[in-house]
């Protein structure tokens, strides 16, 4: 009777073999919340490592030397740079410059970032070749032979863009790929078919000017070229191929051969220009584009 007296109430009556069994528990959940905290925390980590980097609105652009000459080659890449060709305005007018262009196409909110002249052209600056404009052809394929230009120093080719990628093709071919065409240039003469010079360049060539062209790296990689230095086509040909990599390059002239680039800070001026092939920076009206350069190698 007397320890009945003495009998804690049911709610302190805890051994000690309860308490041993409460602590683990609340240790549990401690651990849980520390581990999901650290979950989280690398969780976070590896999504920021796995955010992949916008692309850059303006082309990779250096100057590289090659057989003791000075080159200025841009790379442009066709997924994530948007690559047109201009020779008129919407009024009918050309464009002739680099600056005139720019001008008009930052009144529609757009930005010029790259430029080259884009091909030979004729005193009223209309193209000597084909033109092909957003799936347009505003100029037919160009057929004619011998008549001593650099144009017709056969095979001459095209530029083109089409549902399967960039390509250079001789002007024969041009006809099979006209229907996926968005974009086509046409000049001549081809600096590099199939891997091979041209079989009428000279490696002792004395005729050397400051020339430009474009070749296909890949379906979706385009290099343009311009020498710094004078070349003749052998030397300018062999770069392309070597040097570039491209397995078909065609010349786009010589004499008036221009660039403009922002990362450069270039705006060329030799001679009033026909038809260019540009990168443009598509943006809203009124946002300011910034570049930073990059070097070509």
């Amino acid at each position: 009777m007397l320890a009945d007296c003495y009998r804690l109430p049911p709610r302190l009556a805890l051994t000690a073999p309860s308490l041993r069994r409460r602590r683990p528990a609340r240790w549990q959940v401690c651990q849980a919340v520390v581990l999901v905290l650290l979950a989280a925390i690398c969780g976070g980590c590896r999504g920021r490592e796995r955010v992949a980097p916008k692309p850059r609105p303006e082309p990779e652009i250096g100057t590289v030397e090659f057989g003791g000459r000075r080159f200025t080659v841009c790379r442009v890449d066709l997924a994530s740079q948007q690559l047109e060709l201009f020779w008129r305005d919407d009024k009918g007018a050309a464009f002739r410059s680099f600056s005139a262009l720019d001008q008009w196409l930052q009144g529609r909110g757009r930005r010029l970032i790259f430029a080259m002249n884009a091909g030979m052209y004729r005193e009223d600056f209309s193209p000597v070749g084909l033109y092909v404009e957003h799936g347009k052809e505003l100029r037919p394929l160009n057929r004619a032979r011998g008549d001593g230009s650099n144009f017709c120093l056969l095979p001459n080719g095209v530029f083109a863009l089409t549902d399967s990628g960039a390509v250079v093709v001789e002007t024969p071919k041009y006809p099979g790929i006209a229907a996926s065409t968005s974009l086509a240039t046409q000049s001549g003469p081809m600096l590099v078919i199939d891997g091979k010079l041209h079989p009428r360049f000279g490696r002792n060539s004395t005729s050397r000017l400051i020339r430009n062209g474009v070749g296909v790296i890949s379906p979706t990689q385009v290099a343009f070229a311009i020498s710094e230095d004078p070349v003749n086509f052998h030397e300018f040909a062999t770069f392309f191929r070597d040097e570039l990599h491209c397995d078909n390059a065609l010349y786009l002239d010589g004499t008036v051969s221009s660039l403009y680039s922002t990362t450069l800070d270039r705006n060329d001026r030799r001679a009033d220009l026909g038809p260019m092939l540009a990168v443009v920076w598509v943006g809203k009206r009124g946002t300011p584009y910034s570049f930073r350069g990059t070097s070509a190698k």
